[in-house]
């Protein structure tokens, strides 16, 4: 073969290789323009199903996925500075302000933070709480969860539903153990312990932002304070 001859050959199958990869790159692409709207539709029905778990659907008739604020990490929520903002949904019933949804992280359970997802109603109690993720010991400890609580007629996580100072005074939102009102499982109380004290720490960030929160744009950051992680 000639180097003449090799040359040629050489462009052709570079030829080749760019026409293949031209190609490949533009089914790709349309590929990813097809199927976007199904991946998009499915990680918001996952979404609201993650907010179903706190707060019905009848509560709201606003676009709750597009309503929302950023949260700077702040001590409230149980954040250190170097974690990441948490999204609040500001759901809204016939324009009235309804409930504010947002996760909180109780920090010191048995196994670590312990993610919690918590619906605050405009009465200034919670809806609900849910626990989101956590590492405590299982078949002790992770009755938090009610997927895993034996109990699955009354979950213990459901004693906070519906409740807010009016019902049980911020200093007794305790363990039974500590002098609070609520109860915990024998031999778990730490975990117990975690979630009620995250969960009370949520309402008063709720109740005293509530108002700042629903006069912010939709879409946009709540800073921390100065001075305040």
């Amino acid at each position: 073969m000639t180097e003449q001859t090799a040359a040629r050959a050489a462009l052709r199958n570079a030829a080749i290789l760019t026409l293949f990869a031209v190609v490949f790159t533009t089914l790709m692409a349309a590929t990813y323009r097809a199927t976007l709207p199904s991946i998009q539709a499915s990680a918001e029905a996952e979404k609201l199903k993650l907010v179903g778990e706190v707060l019905p659907v009848a509560r709201y008739d606003n676009a709750l996925l597009s309503d929302w604020v950023d949260l700077a990490p702040r001590a409230e929520l149980g954040l250190a500075a170097q974690d990441d903002p948490v999204r609040l949904y500001r759901a809204r019933l016939a324009g009235a302000p309804a409930a504010l949804v947002f996760e909180a992280v109780a920090p010191d359970g048995y196994g670590g933070r312990i993610r919690l997802i918590v619906a605050v109603g405009a009465d200034d109690r919670l809806i609900g709480v849910r626990t989101v993720a956590h590492k405590e010991t299982p078949g002790l400890g992770d009755y938090i969860d009610p997927k895993k609580d034996r109990n699955k007629a009354s979950p213990w996580i459901r004693q906070f539903d519906a409740t807010g100072f009016g019902e049980v005074a911020a200093a007794d939102w305790k363990v039974k153990k500590d002098g609070g009102r609520f109860d915990a499982r024998a031999g778990a109380t730490i975990s117990a312990r975690a979630v009620t004290h995250a969960a009370r720490r949520a309402l008063q960030f709720a109740i005293a932002s509530r108002d700042t929160l629903y006069d912010l744009p939709a879409q946009s950051v709540l800073a921390a304070e100065r001075g305040k992680p």
